[in-house]
This record gives C-alpha cells, sequence and structure tokens, in this order.
C-alpha cells in the first residue's frame, strides 16, 4: 500500500492518510480481509506521528472500512459491491457540495457550472 503525504496541502495529515486507504479500497488494490500495516509501522514509515495514523484508521474503522481486532491487527472489511458503490457516490456528493459551494462563493450560476461539467465530462481529464 502506497501513501503519500504532503506537509504542504491544507488537508490534515490523518484525513490525506484517510482518503488514500478508501482509494486503494474503492480500486480494489485493498480488498475485504487485508491486513494494513499497525498504527505504529505507518507512522514511521510516513514519518508522522502514532496519533495521526490512529486518527485515520479509528474514523476509517467508524466509518465501515477496516475492523481492527485485538491481537492481530487491522484489516479491511468486507464490503458488497452495491455497499462499496454507494459509498464512492457519498464522496463524489461531498465533493460535490464543496464545489456548489465554492462556485456560490465566486458568484457562478448553474450554468457556468453545468458548462464546466460538460467540459470536464468530455475532455481527457
Amino acid at each position: 500500500m502506497n501513501i503519500l503525504i504532503s506537509n504542504n496541502s491544507k488537508e490534515p495529515l490523518f484525513q490525506q492518510i484517510k482518503e488514500q486507504i478508501k482509494q486503494h479500497i474503492y480500486s480494489g488494490e485493498l480488498v475485504a480481509g487485508d491486513a494494513l500495516p499497525s498504527m505504529r509501522l505507518l507512522a514511521k514509515e510516513l514519518k508522522v506521528s502514532v496519533i495521526t495514523t490512529k486518527r485515520a484508521y479509528e474514523d476509517l474503522e467508524s466509518e465501515g472500512y477496516l475492523i481492527s481486532v485485538v491481537g492481530k491487527g487491522t484489516f479491511v472489511a468486507g464490503q458488497e459491491p452495491h455497499v462499496l458503490k454507494e459509498w464512492q457516490l457519498r464522496e463524489l456528493e461531498n465533493e460535490i457540495e464543496k464545489i456548489v459551494q465554492e462556485a456560490k462563493r465566486l458568484e457562478l450560476s448553474k450554468n457556468d457550472i453545468k458548462e464546466l461539467i460538460d467540459i470536464y465530462f468530455e475532455g481527457d481529464v
């Protein structure tokens, strides 16, 4: 599992870790039952605090992505394809909400946003 974090990002480190683990699950790189590195090992590899990795793992566990087994480790939870798709849709909706809020802040119209979506949807992005 490859995780890259940026100290220059506005996004907190635990959030960067959390989102990248989700992406590994969405892409199928991590599947149900796969073991994740221990919190300590991941913290050491990423050169961050164990508290940071603990927060990412705990959030992912509370959201149903991971399962922790005392004395055994942390594993990817089993997801049915339709549940995984629902999670991805929820993530997309959250991103759309952020985009709409930013568009309103910039005083863009709904048609402006639709035009941008059309450009990106049809482009090679």
